[in-house]
């Protein structure tokens, strides 16, 4: 079954924990344990309705102050596909957070109170979206009970964005909007009538029509390498495959392909899933490939199409969200993980600090957390990648501190 990964973006009490809370409710997703606490729960505080918030923010400080502080990751699955959602924090001290969580996600959910509209929080939330080139973004306009189902009040928020959509450089990216209310339900799973003016999808309709063309970017076919496949069992006494994940594009039997950093040359023979054999593989897909030389690969080898060699260079300019207390600076020292790749690197320069609202740079010598600048890397030794807005999957990277082993930054190569 398809698995569709999704993040949710809004201020402080915009509902995100709440319409996640009600999606799980109206699928009939939540357990029986759940289900219980939270009318317990809702019923001690006072309250005529269920506080869905409470299946989502599972930290003690979360549920004290009505707030999201961690990612918090939420499963459930319909008729049609599985869904993987990440529920990340509002608050402009855990930006980190935010990218954290919509690093990995094809669809991004970001929530507007009716009440308050545009506000600076959905300029950053719209930023990251697209600095992570998240091709399916979903406006979500909630809270349309509080603003007696308003179409005009709707139409000034959809407005609004538009104008800040206008200033975005991805223009493949998708923009809908849809009008809710998390606490009823109103176009979440169902329309129940409230927004009659409304004739578009529900929130979970849209998720459901989502085809993979949609949401995963096409580029050039990276397979890094996790590890090498020797059972050397009687049946399969002479095996060797090469286990991993397609990113960019489709990859079958026959292609020529190059691996990296050897430069060897080969053709793929079989491509195996699980038990099963297939003459072409899908983009997102986990794999075993076997090719026809019997050469050298071990994991962090990159496979790719002879045609579609990447880059290989030493010298990366790159995009970073800094994630670490300790200030990123230049001369410093980290771990560059890229892929399957760990390279030793060193902090050249940082050029400035882009602002999250679109209005530019400021120039700066240093990163601190939860800030997002240009900086440019030296590596021990050459990695081989694509710029992100080319292949997300190969153009990414993450900033390891050698002393703590924390991961203290992500990274995007321009």
């Amino acid at each position: 079954m398809e698995v569709l990964k999704i993040a949710t973006a809004g201020s402080v009490d915009d509902g995100k924990s709440t319409l996640i809370g009600r999606l799980l409710y109206d699928t009939q997703s939540l357990t029986t344990d759940k289900l219980e606490a939270i009318e317990k729960s809702s019923k001690q505080k006072g309250y005529d309705y269920l506080d869905f918030s409470l299946a989502t923010d599972g930290l003690v400080a979360e549920r004290e102050q009505g707030i999201t502080i961690d990612v918090a990751h939420i499963y459930f699955s319909t008729a049609k596909k599985s869904y993987i959602i990440a529920d990340t924090p509002g608050h402009v001290e855990y930006t980190r957070n935010m990218v954290t969580g919509a690093s990995t996600s094809q669809v991004s959910i970001i929530l507007i109170d009716a009440r308050k509209g545009v506000i600076e929080q959905t300029y950053r939330h719209f930023f990251i979206n697209n600095l992570l080139r998240v091709k399916e973004v979903i406006v979500a306009v909630n809270k349309m009970d509080l603003v007696d189902y308003s179409e005009e009040v709707y139409n000034k928020i959809k407005a609004d964005f538009e104008a800040l959509n206008a200033k975005s450089t991805f223009k493949e990216q998708n923009v809908s909007y849809i009008p809710l209310s998390a606490l009823t339900g109103d176009n979440v799973v169902e329309s129940l009538g409230g927004m009659p003016w409304y004739e578009g999808q529900t929130i979970l309709e849209h998720l459901e029509a989502l085809e993979p063309a949609d949401v995963y970017e096409k580029g050039k076919a990276r397979f890094p390498v996790q590890t090498v496949i020797r059972p050397k069992t009687e049946e399969y006494h002479d095996f060797r495959g090469y286990a991993g994940k397609l990113y960019g594009n489709n990859i079958k039997v026959g292609d020529a392909v190059t691996v990296l950093p050897s430069l060897t040359e080969s053709k793929v023979s079989n491509i195996h899933f699980f038990d099963k054999q297939f003459d072409e593989a899908s983009v997102g897909s986990s794999i075993t490939i076997e090719l026809e030389n019997d050469i050298n690969v071990t994991r962090g080898d990159m496979i790719v199409k002879s045609s579609e060699l990447p880059k290989v260079e030493k010298d990366i300019n790159t995009t970073v969200c800094w994630m670490d207390s300790k200030k990123l600076v230049p001369g410093a020292k980290y771990f560059v993980q890229h892929n399957t790749n760990r390279v030793l690197a060193k902090i050249d320069s940082v050029k400035n600090v882009i602002a999250t609202d679109f209005s530019g740079t400021t120039e700066a010598s240093q990163l601190a957390i939860n800030e997002i600048g240009e900086v440019n890397i030296k590596l021990s030794k050459a990695i081989y990648f694509d710029a992100y807005n080319d292949n997300k999957s190969n153009g990414a990277f993450i900033l390891i501190d050698a002393a703590t082993n924390t991961t203290a930054g992500v990274g995007f190569i321009r």
